[in-house]
């Protein structure tokens, strides 16, 4: 996969040496201007990988991008944070999302194996939230508390521990968490858990919405995932305190923005070098109000307030 690529392949060669190319270069696909006529804008494709949080806003991105622009073609593919970004350390891809930041040692990875520093744009925000069951009567929950059930060590494990009623049946607690691949999993592990392992025996969910339908099908559970996942009527939303003794804070646009809300993160793309070209422009797109309206729409929060339409 060559991300990026112009679909025009190798001018300077003649049409049999040009197949030969396209045979050894899988990520070179033939083709020609938008409209097919061989016009002034050669079809681009831009590969997309990585975070689950992100793959539904990015997708939505890249559809309404090929509208104003019929040439580019940007394929959205999940996985997790840590796919995305192993993707971009092995330089086959052009972004990736992510909602975590990449690690240090990632970045050096990425610049020893393909010679360029990552470079990182916040493109919007997400309120981390706590779900329960819509029938749970839990209404607010403290970051030590959700340590105290989540982190190994930890030792809540029932709903009467925290001082809920639910039939006897249901009172332990399921725990539903994220694959150790999710960028959701390594934010909660170091924002909530301050870094320590997770327990045991969770049910661990391979992508943002499933950790969502598996808490609202589940009287006990508790889960955490993205503020765009939220099944209104299905599950609850949790107000989350800092710490006990603190206000409990409501998950939502206007307090991610205040910063009021505790555990709430940013949502990244990352490139290799800066970008160019189409890819610039692509990126450009998602920070004006156009890309902003998305990913408000999409149940996230902006870069800034007010870029919805009325």
């Amino acid at each position: 996969m060559r991300p990026a690529h112009r679909s025009s392949c190798f001018p300077q060669l003649g049409l049999a040496a040009c197949a030969i190319a396209l045979a050894l270069q899988p990520g070179c696909k033939p083709g020609g201007s938008s409209g097919g006529s061989g016009g002034a804008n050669p079809r681009i494709t831009i590969q997309n990988k990585g975070s689950d949080t992100m793959v539904n806003v990015a997708q939505v991105w890249a559809e309404e991008y090929k509208k104003i622009h019929p040439h580019v073609d940007v394929e959205v593919s999940g996985g997790g944070s840590g796919v995305g970004i192993a993707a971009l350390i092995k330089g086959t891809i052009d972004l990736a999302s992510t909602s975590r930041d990449m690690k240090a040692e990632e970045k050096a990875l990425a610049k020893k194996n393909t010679g360029k520093e990552p470079r990182e744009f916040v493109v919007g925000h997400d309120a981390l939230v706590v779900y329960v069951h819509k029938d749970n009567p839990l209404a607010e929950i403290t970051n030590e508390q959700l340590a105290d059930i989540f982190a190994e060590g930890g030792k809540i494990t029932k709903w009467s521990d925290l001082g809920v009623k639910l039939p006897a049946d249901r009172d332990v607690i399921v725990r539903v968490s994220r694959q150790s691949s999710s960028g959701t999993y390594e934010f909660f592990r170091e924002h909530v858990l301050n870094k320590r392992d997770f327990k045991l025996g969770s049910r661990d969910m391979n992508g943002s919405k499933e950790v969502v339908e598996l808490v609202g099908l589940t009287m006990s559970a508790i889960g955490y995932s993205g503020l765009g996942y939220n099944e209104p009527g299905k599950v609850k939303m949790l107000k989350v305190s800092p710490k006990a003794g603190q206000p409990a804070i409501e998950p939502g646009v206007a307090t991610t923005l205040s910063k009021q809300y505790p555990i709430a993160r940013p949502l990244l793309l990352y490139t290799l070098g800066e970008p160019t070209g189409e890819l610039k422009n692509y990126i450009d797109w998602i920070l004006t109000d156009a890309g902003q309206q998305i990913v408000e729409k999409s149940g996230y929060v902006p870069l800034r307030a007010g870029t919805s339409k009325p």
